[in-house]
Formats: structure tokens, sequence, C-alpha cells
């Protein structure tokens, strides 16, 4: 593995599991991998998870980790080719990509959507650029579409809690006040579709994912047939992808509650975090011994270092 940005950079998923686990075990196994090797954050957006758990990752693997909060401590990146720059943006991100790419070994990347641009957001602007003009490893912390350190996260729990072979998970949409993007939910379902679970998406109409990342996975509209039966519940909050950007409704009546556990067949709930308590579930929910969610968060160290370990070995 050199980038990483997708379930694609995986070639055998089974075995990077694998791995997975054995360093989850003994998280300081590799601890002398990355000496002398200097691991840059760049952050363009808020983080908590991917911000402690990437840097902790990189220190276990003996790496200096360098994080970078790009808007508040650095110049304004451009990012479009061509233009006069004679506004607020004094950098770009050509020269910023070719700099930052001297004094790191690995660059981890976190920027979100801006939800006003299909074509650019799902055009990974920022991400593809840094892969070309960087010259080093690129990690995906989190881009306009996928969430990949997250998803393999999620995998890694779903594979330490499940009771069958090929579990069925579900993740359904559940509402929230704002406009989210789809990078967590477009990124959980080709993982899980690439794990071979049985995958079922449900959500309400017009809240369809880009198909690109859906292939393999149920589409369910009714949310009650979707949780039947089910291993795992995976909530999450995402805008419409067709009405790009736009929260169409905020029906409270897909908050996962006790009730739409019940429904299931003894589900463990999933969430990446920070969760709408109460929009997105309920307390009672996130709050019982069927709730993974801390877990699941302590596994973003195992995810990230797994990911961090292949690079380093490809160097």
């Amino acid at each position: 593995m050199y980038h990483f940005s997708s379930v694609k950079d995986v070639t055998d998923l089974k075995a990077l599991l694998k791995e997975a686990f054995e360093l989850k075990a003994s998280p300081f196994r590799y601890e002398t991998l990355g000496r002398h090797r200097t691991m840059g954050l760049l952050f363009f957006n808020s983080s908590l998870r991917t911000r402690l758990s990437t840097q902790k990752a990189a220190a276990n693997l003996g790496m200096n980790p360098i994080v970078f909060n790009i808007n508040d401590e650095g110049w304004k990146i451009e990012t479009e080719f061509g233009v006069v720059m004679n506004g607020d943006k004094a950098e770009h991100i050509k020269e910023a990509a070719g700099v930052i790419g001297r004094y790191c070994d690995i660059i981890g990347i976190r920027s979100f959507a801006g939800l006003k641009d299909r074509a650019y957001d799902y055009a990974e602007t920022v991400l593809e650029w840094f892969r070309k003009y960087a010259g080093v490893p690129i990690v995906s912390m989190e881009s306009a579409t996928v969430h990949p350190m997250q998803a393999f996260a999620d995998i890694i729990t779903i594979e330490q809690y499940k009771k069958t072979a090929r579990p069925k998970v579900v993740m359904t949409w559940a509402p929230h006040p704002r406009a989210l993007p789809q990078a967590v939910p477009n990124s959980f379902a080709e993982w899980a579709v690439a794990a071979g679970y049985e995958v079922v998406i449900t959500q309400p109409e017009g809240y369809e994912l880009c198909e690109d990342f859906t292939k393999g996975a149920v589409i369910e509209y009714d949310q009650r047939k979707a949780f039947e039966g089910a291993d795992f519940i995976y909530a999450k909050n995402w805008s419409s992808y067709r009405e790009y950007g736009q929260v169409l409704h905020q029906d409270r009546s897909w908050t996962v509650d006790t009730e739409h556990m019940n429904w299931t067949n003894s589900a463990k709930f999933l969430h990446c975090l920070p969760v709408r308590r109460n929009m997105i579930v309920s307390d009672a929910v996130i709050d019982s011994p069927d709730s993974l969610v801390i877990e699941e968060a302590a596994n973003r160290v195992v995810s990230a270092q797994t990911v961090l370990k292949q690079i380093l070995q490809s160097l």
C-alpha cells in the first residue's frame, strides 16, 4: 500500500484485518518501524477522534507526528489553477503540497465536502492535488466523499463482535439538524460490502447515496423491514446526493430508539461519533450494553496504525 483513500487501495481485506487484530493485541510491536520518519496531519476541518487516534497510531510506530490546522494556522489555500490570486487566498495548493512533502514522509489530509458543488466535491480536488504534487504517500483522514479510516475501524469492530460468519449489517439514515456530507456512509457501505456482509441500506426516498459506493448492498425504504433480523445497526445522517447537500426533511420517526432495536436480532449499535443524542439515537440505545460506539472509536487507533504500518513497509 502506498496511498490510502479507499477500500480499493486494499489488496487483501482479510489479511489487513488479521494484521489489525495483531496490532490491537500488541500495539508497540513495530515501535521502531517509523523511526526518523515524520507524518504530517493536515486539518482543513474540525476533528477529535481522527486527530487523536492518527497521532497516537503514528507515535506507536515510532513516527514524529506534526499536526497542522490549515485554516487557523496557515495561509488560506487556493485550489484552482489559472486564477488571479488577488483575494484572501495567499498560497496555492501546488506549492503548499510540494513544500509539505519535503517536510513529511507521509501526509494525512482531512478536508470535508463543501456541499455546494457536487462535481467539485466528488472530484476530490484537495486530496488529488496533494497526491499529485506532494511526492509522498497521502492518507485520507476524511475527504469530500469518503472516510476510509473510520470505515476500516467499523469493520474491525464488527469482526470483533460478530456471532455469524456473514452478519446482517444495516446502515440507516437518521435525522440531523443540519446538512452533513455523504463521506461516512459512502465508505461504510463499500467497506461492509467488501467484507462480505449482508448489507442493507435504509433511508427515506430522496436520500439515496451515489451508486458507485452502494453496489452490492440492498436498498430498502421501509426502515422496519430493513431492521428485521439485523445483527448490527449503523445509524448515520447524510444530506441528499441527488439534490446535492440539501436537507429534504428531518423525519424524527427515523431516530433509532428502543422500539427500533426491538425489530432486530438483538443487534449491536454502531455510530462514528460525534452523535446528536435523541436526534440520531435515543439515550436508551446509545447507553445500552449493546452500544459499541466507544470500542468503535478505540479501534480508530488500530485502523490508522495498520494502514500506516503498511505504508511504512512500502517506503
